[in-house]
């Protein structure tokens, strides 16, 4: 990436997306595996932007590398993910609601007497009554560890999924099995994607990954409700 874009005075960008090229800028140097190592770890808890935004450009530039920059952001971010669970078992008054409304930018409303999150529309939209509610503590009362798996594969802030998690007391052990589940076959699908059609499939993912996750994990609900009823 040009250096001029990092020069420009900071008076003129807003202050994520200073963030945005300051991350992206590591893609470009020796430090590019320990910076996705770190932000993968910091995304999960408290850094406001997802690692894809190293792990894309790193893997277009080493094809060949795709599963081990896969498989670094995953770990880094499956741990990321444990620490951002102790801020909510830990510290969710003094730090994870700080979190959740300074840094995911999430609005937290009262409901039936706790802090809960409102689910964006398109989940209401798209999943309906099957959630088991309008708010995110409501669907971990009926879901509970598949919140963890199912919203990781989503455009959510995954420390949102982390913190609330904590909050919600899901098993520890439940809760890393889906986090590692959730976090690989998400990093891992779009690296091979970008491995197989290069640039292209940059400009599909980039375009249509909201949709693309939604559509997903409609598939994958889906694809449960039918075994239940078969079974």
């Amino acid at each position: 990436m040009s250096e001029d874009v990092l020069k420009r005075p900071s008076s003129l960008w807003h202050i994520h997306r200073w963030i945005y090229y300051w991350t992206l800028h590591w893609a470009y140097t020796p430090y590019a595996i320990p910076a996705l190592i770190c932000i993968s770890f910091a995304e999960s808890s408290f850094f406001p932007l997802p690692p894809d935004i190293l792990l894309i450009p790193m893997v277009l530039a080493a094809p060949t590398r795709w599963w081990r920059i896969a498989l670094y952001c995953t770990i880094a971010s499956v741990l990321g993910g444990l620490a951002g669970y102790g801020i909510g078992v830990f510290a969710w008054e003094t730090m994870g609601r700080w979190i959740v409304e300074n840094v995911a930018h999430v609005q937290l409303v009262l409901v039936d007497g706790r802090n809960d999150i409102a689910l964006p529309s398109y989940f209401l939209t798209t999943f309906g009554a099957g959630l088991g509610g309008e708010y995110l503590f409501q669907v971990y009362d009926k879901w509970n560890a598949w919140i963890v798996y199912i919203f990781g594969l989503t455009p959510l802030p995954y420390k949102l999924i982390t913190i609330t998690a904590g909050v919600a007391k899901v098993n520890l052990f439940v809760f890393t099995l889906a986090s590692v589940a959730a976090r690989a076959t998400r990093f891992f699908v779009v690296a091979w994607l970008l491995k197989k059609w290069g640039k292209k499939a940059m400009h599909f993912i980039d375009r249509y990954f909201n949709i693309l996750c939604v559509i997903f994990v409609a598939l994958l609900i889906g694809g449960f409700s039918i075994l239940k009823i078969a079974m």
